[in-house]
């Protein structure tokens, strides 16, 4: 059963998401909220595998809500509604750390896929869509770290290659015809690159070599 938090301050929407949850045994609403402030509180007693988040809401808006339920290191993924897919909150919603984003009129079953992704660790975003909307904000981008030198440096030439071609937007598939190794091969070595990173997932991992200067904004 995966669990889901709905963030939302209008009545009528949360309905409707909520409704459309109850008809797949697997998905089950356990909270609702109708600010970002709320939804840092439902999350932390909830503890939802998914969180369902707006962002435009008064108050505490879903990027702060989005930042704070991530850095508080609980179990709860979050994905990101928006209204335009390279816009200015969908970019924000990602540097929170959210897990990715759909746009507020995908089709009942995207949602319900992009649920189930999210809460299986999956990113719900395209890697070439990843590039492209980071490239579009990369002058926000801070200067590399120390501690992020630290983590690049427990890397292995592979993984920093793998790496290295994940933030230019392929995907698997294309990591492992372009490098000549089995696709397999490619999810391990990913895997391993998120654990040493610390990256929740493939798009928190695109940020991470941004900011480290592994790749620059075409």
């Amino acid at each position: 059963m995966t669990t889901v938090l709905i963030v939302d301050d209008q009545a009528l929407q949360r309905l409707g998401f909520s409704m459309l949850l109850e008809q797949y045994p697997d998905l089950s609403t356990v909270g609702e909220a109708t600010h970002g402030g709320e939804a840092v509180r439902l999350a932390a007693e909830l503890r939802p595998d998914v969180v369902l988040m707006d962002v435009r809401m008064p108050g505490m808006d879903g990027i702060e809500a989005t930042r704070r339920i991530v850095q508080s290191g609980g179990r709860s993924r979050v994905l990101v509604l928006t209204t335009f897919d390279l816009d200015e909150y969908a970019y924000a919603a990602l540097r929170a750390g959210a897990s990715g984003f759909l746009l507020k009129d995908a089709l009942p079953e995207e949602l319900v896929a992009g649920i189930r992704a999210v809460a299986a660790g999956d990113a719900v975003i395209s890697p070439g869509l990843t590039r492209k909307l980071i490239d579009a904000f990369a002058d926000r981008m801070p200067g590399r770290t120390p501690e992020q030198d630290r983590r690049l440096d427990a890397l292995t030439e592979r993984e920093r290659e793998v790496l290295t071609v994940m933030a230019a937007g392929w995907s698997n598939t294309e990591i492992a015809e372009r490098l000549s190794l089995a696709e397999s091969t490619v999810k391990s070595h990913v895997s391993r690159v998120l654990a040493k990173i610390g990256a929740r997932d493939r798009v928190q991992a695109v940020i991470f070599a941004y900011d480290a200067g592994l790749v620059r904004p075409a």
